[in-house]
């Protein structure tokens, strides 16, 4: 394979009219041709068949091209066109061999590859040498009439043609100087290019808009072979730098650059054969259109398998990339400056547009890495927003602030690395990422606010219903009438105290104004809910409260002192005051009044249940429609649904309950007030006293006289008052019953023999002065063995220490009830005991 210092030929196309596209392709290659942009020559030859064409091409241009050999007669030679490598040429050259015109060969009438071969020439070739004979010139009929002809009339299937050099090369020249020659064949020429028909729009155009004539001659090659050389060596300089101003072909259009020549020669010999008009400039376009889009292909598919570009794809999948941006841009920037280097000799147009393309091409191709490293950058600034707020509201910064200063810096972080990530090449906008972060920290801001606020709300609630709950139900267990009063003025204090703490401590969340009362008022709310659940809890344990209330008032006088039953006390009046304050506390309890709004119920409720409409059960008042009680209703009048605790039909069945269940206290209270009455009651009734102050006059008046009467009577009082207490005849009297009575009197008669025998013994012992230390401790043994033998005998002495409201004492006076409970029980285990 030959280098470009070396002749490199092939053939172009073959006698059939073939077109070698690989042969092409192996020359340019071989020959480096797609390097030369627009800095490329092409010589083509044209003459009659047997001309000497391939040998003065060899010796111009350094060619190998097949000569014909003249000892084996003057036949074909050159088949087709063939290309060849012209060493040693500046700009790069490449001459064409052309079949001879009017060969025997291809017979008299067959002239279409000829025009076809001719018409190819003039569409590629920058310079056209025209081989003809010395002897030619000047004839009517000579060889080279037809092939100008030839020429000039293919010319005409251009349109807008090239400006083609024609270097006529008038061989083996005789004596007659070339000064005369050229005109001749200048006038010969014009004659040929005047009698060519011509379309319309070139009917008048001059030879010299679509050719430069040159001619020159050469002397003999077979007679005079050193000149010929010499000639042609001189000839030959004139094809360095042709393209140059002032060269051969210095004023050339229409040129393809090189790295399209191979598909720009295959596509102007594929219109040639198909017989059709050659649009040159349509060409040209068609071309670059072709050329520019394989190279921006070829550039598209090297950047998709460049290995920096993948590198920074998969770094850019991690997390972000320093100097993203820069990197790729530069990585764009070589295969765009690559595209402009290959396609600068194309058509302007079309190389913009193919250049846009690719650009749009490869931008696409980054774009995803460029939205995920974006994607990277806004998780990374979401992350810094979170972690940067949490530290800053741990150190007590106010939230707003440290929102404020946090979403700033997060932001700016994410503009300069979107900054970092831009690419010069492309104008895309981070605005649809950059909203979504900031969605994203509102986001997270609003969250993190809404758990704050909750806390502190959580905080507050929690402080409003320690400082109401209990203070609430303490109200409520002392309830009067003033209860609600106190209930309104302690819920305004502790709602105005943690509402101000609140205000303060959500300042610094810099809320709106609807959103800072909302949060006011819902504290607001939570407060009179507590106090209304507590309320409602209250409601629910009114009996209770009630029959408390009434034991209180019932049990203990006006300064807390347990009562005792002495038989002094207006039980009626008691049992009226009790009742009138546990109603009370119903009527306080049946609604809910934090709104101050008067109402009826206290009212309502005493002059239906206290006038005794309820306790009278005659048969008048049962006819009476229930449409005229007051508490045959489920709702008060002036109070909501909402805030009715306990409806009138309730309070009326609560009512009945409650004096049920505190009747059997007052029944007991008044059997004891009898029990103590018919206990302490020893003097007879007066008539008697009087009758035995008259009939016992006599007898009182015997005992005055008599002092010894009076003496032995003080010494029996003496021993009846001493057996009396060591027998404890009162306590076994104490009750009225008649079992009890005749339970105490056989206790009495079965100790009264002992007792008498212990108070003689004890006598006789103080008489004789023998009084031993064992005295003083028998009569509290006795006392201790009498009590003991009255308990076992008495049931009440059962009952525990513990639920006895208050003590009974026995006293030279009698027996004292102090509880109404203890009465109870003790009646209640004394009817238990009759019962069995």
């Amino acid at each position: 394979m030959a280098g470009v210092d070396h002749c490199y030929s092939t053939q172009l196309i073959d006698g059939d009219g073939e077109f070698n596209v690989v042969g092409l392709d192996n020359f340019m290659r071989n020959t480096k041709l797609s390097n030369c942009g627009l800095s490329y020559a092409v010589v083509a030859i044209m003459g009659p068949q047997s001309s000497g064409k391939s040998t003065l091409l060899n010796h111009l241009f350094h060619t190998n091209f097949r000569e014909m050999d003249a000892y084996r007669g003057r036949t074909q030679t050159t088949k087709g066109i063939w290309i060849a490598h012209c060493v040693g040429i500046e700009p790069f050259t490449m001459a064409m061999d052309l079949e001879g015109t009017d060969g025997r060969e291809r017979g008299e009438d067959d002239t279409t590859f000829e025009k076809q071969s001719a018409l190819f020439a003039l569409a590629v070739a920058d310079i056209v040498l025209i081989n003809m004979w010395c002897h030619d010139i000047g004839r009517e009929h000579a060889a080279n009439k037809p092939l100008l002809k030839t020429v000039f009339q293919v010319m005409m299937r251009l349109f807008s043609p090239r400006k083609t050099t024609l270097l006529f090369v008038i061989r083996d020249k005789t004596k007659t100087p070339l000064e005369y020659l050229e005109p001749i064949l200048r006038e010969d020429i014009q004659k040929i290019w005047n009698a060519v028909r011509k379309p319309e729009a070139h009917k008048d155009t001059p030879l010299s808009e679509f050719f430069n004539v040159e001619v020159t001659a050469l002397s003999s090659y077979e007679e005079k072979e050193e000149l010929f050389k010499e000639q042609v060596t001189e000839l030959r300089q004139r094809f360095f730098n042709s393209i140059s101003p002032g060269g051969l072909a210095g004023d050339r259009r229409g040129v393809v650059p090189a790295s399209g020549f191979s598909f720009s020669a295959q596509r102007i010999w594929k219109v040639i054969k198909e017989n059709k008009d050659l649009d040159l400039p349509a060409h040209k376009v068609m071309v670059a259109t072709v050329r520019c889009e394989e190279i921006a292909n070829e550039k598209l598919h090297r950047l998709s398998s460049d290995e920096d570009w993948l590198a920074l794809e998969q770094a850019g999948q991690s997390g972000p990339v320093s100097g993203f941006g820069r990197k790729l841009s530069s990585i764009l920037e070589t295969y765009f400056s690559e595209y402009d280097m290959e396609t600068i000799y194309f058509d302007e147009g079309v190389r913009n547009a193919k250049r846009k393309q690719l650009e749009s091409k490869a931008l696409d191709c980054v774009h995803p890495a460029y939205l995920n490293l974006l994607g990277n950058l806004r998780v990374k600034a979401l992350e810094n927003f979170k972690s940067r707020l949490e530290q800053m509201l741990n150190k007590g910064e106010g939230f707003a602030a440290s929102a404020h200063t946090c979403i700033k810096s997060c932001m700016l972080e994410f503009d300069q690395g979107c900054a970092d990530a831009a690419i010069r090449q492309a104008d895309w906008d981070a605005s649809k990422v950059r909203d979504k972060l900031r969605r994203d920290i509102d986001a997270h801001t609003s969250s993190v606010q809404n758990a704050k606020l909750s806390e502190l709300m959580a905080s507050y609630e929690k402080q409003l219903s320690q400082a109401l709950s209990e203070p609430v139900e303490s109200l409520f267990d002392a309830a009067g009438i003033d209860t609600w009063a106190s209930i309104r003025k302690l819920l305004k204090r502790e709602t105005e105290t943690a509402a101000s703490e609140f205000s303060t401590a959500i300042s610094s969340f810099e809320l709106d104004q609807p959103t800072n009362e909302k949060m006011l008022q819902d504290l607001s709310n939570y407060a009179r809910n507590v106090v209304e659940k507590k309320a409602r809890e209250e409601a629910g344990k009114v009996l209770i409260r009630m029959k408390d209330r009434f034991s209180t008032v019932f049990s203990h006088d006006n300064d807390s002192m347990p009562r005792v039953w002495t038989g002094k006390e207006d039980i009626r009046t008691i049992t009226k005051d009790a009742r009138t304050a546990s109603l009370r506390l119903l009527s306080v309890m049946a609604a809910i009044r934090l709104d101050e709004k008067p109402d009826k119920i206290e009212s309502i409720l005493f002059s239906t249940l206290m006038d005794g409409s309820l306790a009278v059960a005659s048969s008048q008042q049962r006819s009476i429609s229930t449409s005229s009680d007051p508490l045959a209703s489920s709702t008060w009048e002036e109070v909501s649904p909402n805030n009715t605790l306990i409806t009138p039909v309730q309070c009326k069945s609560l009512w009945r309950q409650f004096k049920a269940e505190t009747e059997y206290t007052v029944t007991q209270a008044i059997s004891a007030q009898e029990a103590y009455k018919r206990t302490n009651n020893w003097l007879p009734p007066p008539w008697a006293i009087v009758a035995m102050v008259v009939l016992g006059f006599n007898e009182f008046m015997l005992l005055l006289r008599n002092p010894l009467y009076l003496m032995l009577l003080f010494v029996a009082y003496l021993l009846s008052k001493a057996m009396w207490v060591q027998m404890d005849v009162g306590g076994q009297f104490q009750h009225g019953t008649v079992r009890k009575r005749l339970a105490g009197l056989i206790s009495i008669s079965s100790r009264f023999l002992p007792t008498v025998v212990n108070l003689l013994r004890r006598l006789a012992e103080e008489a004789q002065g023998h009084q031993t230390a064992e005295a003083p401790r028998q009569q509290p043994s006795m006392a201790f063995q009498s009590f003991r033998n009255q308990s076992q005998l008495n049931p009440t002495s059962s009952i525990p220490e513990s639920s006895v409201s208050s003590s009974v004492s026995a006293s030279d006076g009698g027996i004292e009830y102090s509880s109404p409970n203890l009465t109870q029980r003790r009646s209640t285990k004394v009817q238990e005991a009759e019962l069995s």
